[in-house]
């Protein structure tokens, strides 16, 4: 079982980073689909702070459509303001399910070919009608932290507290 989180061309590098972040904390893996609105070189990477960077299990994509050949037995959702259901309506305690959550773009969300062809599978955030929708990290960090609720955090090794 594993949790994957997908950029779809995700514009701003400062909400990539935050989400590399939580994806080495959780032993998430992270795909970027191509093209990026940033460079990832070290130069970059390094001026950004992220040192954690060498510890994100990293896959580049040039098509979405790579992603579900190379794991044919992937689970995908999709999260888009769009979506009927929200993310609680979910089960993703099936240890031996991968979990693929795609986000799109910060400025226009997802391509509609894929919200159109996964409509069962797209689901939202709850929030309220005063914002068109919540930051791409704290969105991608609700959502993989709700699947790791769900999956008893199996997954990260949890630091007990000192006594």
């Amino acid at each position: 079982m594993s949790i994957h989180v997908v950029l779809y061309e995700p514009e701003i590098p400062a909400n990539t980073g935050n989400i590399a972040r939580t994806c080495a904390g959780t032993h998430s893996h992270l795909h970027l689909i191509h093209p990026l609105g940033f460079s990832t070189d070290d130069r970059m990477l390094k001026r950004a702070g992220c040192d954690y960077w060498p510890n994100v299990q990293i896959e580049h994509h040039d098509r979405f459509s790579d992603i579900p050949e190379k794991y044919p037995n992937a689970v995908f959702y999709f999260i888009e303001t769009i979506g009927e259901k929200n993310v609680y309506d979910f089960d993703y305690s099936n240890p031996d399910a991968d979990y693929f959550f795609v986000f799109g773009k910060e400025t226009t969300g997802l391509p509609s070919e894929l919200t159109d062809q996964f409509k069962e599978q797209c689901f939202r955030i709850p929030q309220t009608d005063l914002v068109r929708s919540l930051n791409l990290s704290n969105t991608a960090a609700i959502v993989v932290y709700e699947a790791l609720r769900q999956q008893a955090f199996a997954p990260i090794a949890i630091k007990e507290a000192a006594d």
